[in-house]
């Protein structure tokens, strides 16, 4: 029973899929809009940059950096498995592109609508 629970937790803190990760942000935030996240991808923000910027939209396939050009594997999780599997990766690179484009980390709220319309794109 102890065991159960500790899986439990496991799979929220760690998040094993795109949408279990989606269920903790919402947990913390309410309901995630997969419409609100489409809009606040594509719009520009503080430094006249959008998350499309980079990873244009729908980021559905490779793209470039556009100060670095380094590549940049898709954000969809239908097209990149790998994307939004694991709570720290998905962390990492919220808190250091939301601060590249909004000059702020990204509100709970604000990750997990972007999460949901991600999830939709295929």
């Amino acid at each position: 029973m102890i065991f159960t629970g500790v899986m439990v937790l496991a799979n929220i803190t760690f998040a094993a899929t795109p949408q279990e990760l989606l269920t903790g942000y919402e947990a913390k935030s309410g309901k995630a809009l997969a419409s609100r996240g489409e809009q606040f991808f594509n719009a520009k923000h503080g430094k006249e940059w959008s998350c499309a910027s980079c990873h244009e939209s729908p980021p559905n396939h490779d793209t470039k950096h556009i100060v670095t050009g380094k590549l940049i594997k898709p954000l969809s999780p239908f097209h990149n498995a790998a994307r939004f599997s694991d709570l720290a990766k998905a962390e990492k690179w919220f808190k250091r592109n939301c601060n590249d484009v909004l000059g702020r980390e990204c509100s709970t709220q604000e990750k997990a609508d972007v999460l949901s319309w991600l999830i939709t794109i295929q």
